[in-house]
């Protein structure tokens, strides 16, 4: 496999996560107090618990499309 192909393949990726993260983040904002219903009724979570979960997951999903998405991406490009 090619440096270009790796290149593109990295930065698509972070187009495609760095999309589904603020899918999520938008969702999650928009639709706190029904998804916080829902969630707190399937697991009999309270309120802040879920808040602490919603924030925990997304900033472990960044966390993770900074790691294995952006710095390959990143890396690749200096390289070339």
């Amino acid at each position: 496999m090619s440096m270009d192909t790796l290149t593109t393949f990295f930065g698509w990726t972070v187009v495609i996560n760095v999309a589904v993260l603020a899918f999520s983040a938008i969702g999650v904002i928009a639709t706190r107090g029904f998804i916080s219903r829902i969630h707190g009724r399937m697991f009999g979570l309270e309120s802040a618990d879920l808040s602490r979960a919603y924030f925990q997951y997304l900033a472990q999903y960044k966390i993770a499309v900074i790691v294995f998405s952006l710095v390959p991406y990143i890396s690749l490009k200096l390289m070339a």
